[in-house]
């Protein structure tokens, strides 16, 4: 027979074990500037000048800080191309792409959300 304490206990390990890798998700992509930094080269390979067009407000120094930690878990490459000056494009990887269900799914929330908050 099960008893309360057990099923309790059953509940605390399964909290745990579904809040873990959420915590992951959102330490690998903490901030304010990751995932417009991922949205943007959803839409294609790019040169950092055309990431920081793209993702609007973001400094030189945190973007080349937020490209270093996006590369170093595997989300982009950073491809150097032997020309002078040298050429990088930065591109999203396998696991990146991962993502970008997650991120419509964000979107949509944020659009429905949106609306709820400013009646749009």
């Amino acid at each position: 027979m099960i008893t309360t304490t057990t099923k309790t206990k059953e509940k605390r390990v399964e909290c745990v074990n579904a809040i873990l890798p959420v915590k992951d998700a959102l330490d690998v992509l903490s901030g304010r500037w990751k995932l417009p930094i991922l949205i943007a080269l959803s839409f294609g390979n790019k040169r950092f000048k055309e990431i920081s067009k793209d993702v609007q407000g973001i400094t030189d120094k945190v973007l080349s800080k937020e490209l270093k930690e996006l590369e170093t878990n595997k989300l982009i490459t950073r491809t150097v191309y032997d020309t002078f000056p040298p050429t990088v494009e930065y591109a999203a990887t396998e696991h990146g792409h991962s993502l970008f269900n997650v991120i419509a799914a964000l979107r949509e929330w944020g659009i429905k959300h949106r609306g709820k908050i400013i009646g749009k």
